[in-house]
């Protein structure tokens, strides 16, 4: 009875390497397929949540711009002898979303010797850069670390006070606080009075 449960070892060459390479074929076949939705016909192109359009982007901008505009006219505005304020603020770039990601690396090291007594030895580094997605809704969108904030190309203000130089460097002094802006691009000009 014993002898009937005993299970037979399949040795590498029984199988042979014309099989085993098809056993692995078919795998890889598999795992692709199943991978990629074969049959669907239909891509799917659900919108993620960190998507937007570029029209949406460039609204975002502009209210964030003009959004600092306000809030530095309103503060300049209460500094004495500046006197009635225009602020105009330029931006270099968008805001920029720093992502997660996930670098995993494998290596391998084998060393073969054959029949005669040679002997070869094979490194395998592989390095892959994945960045790391979460589900919200059904969506999987980026896991965003942090947002910088668009950085400020330059700054024009026009003052009532626009020629007094202490009120030109206390402007200067301001804006540079506010947003670290050098000084060679902030310009302080006189109001126009009608």
């Amino acid at each position: 009875m014993q002898e009937e449960h005993q299970r037979k070892k399949i040795t590498l060459k029984e199988i042979g390497i014309k099989n085993l390479c098809l056993l692995f074929g078919a795998g890889l076949v598999l795992v692709l397929a199943s991978t990629m939705k074969i049959g669907s016909g239909k891509e799917d192109k659900k919108p993620t949540v960190n998507q937007v359009s570029a029209t949406e982007q460039t609204d975002a901008l502009e209210q964030y711009t003009k959004e600092l505009e306000n809030r530095l006219t309103s503060i300049l505005s209460r500094v004495e002898g500046v006197g009635k304020v225009e602020v105009m603020i330029t931006l270099k770039s968008s805001k920029e979303a720093i992502v997660n990601k996930d670098n995993p690396s494998e290596s391998s090291d084998v060393l073969e010797q054959d029949k005669e007594g040679g002997k070869r030895q094979s490194k395998t580094t592989k390095n892959q850069e994945e960045t790391i997605l979460v589900g919200e809704n059904g969506a999987q969108t980026p896991y965003v670390v942090k947002e910088l904030e668009p950085e400020i190309a330059g700054v024009v203000v026009i003052a009532e006070g626009g020629e007094n130089q202490k009120v030109i460097n206390d402007i200067t002094t301001a804006v540079e606080a506010l947003f670290s802006v050098p000084t060679h691009k902030i310009k302080i000009l006189k109001m126009e009075m009608k």
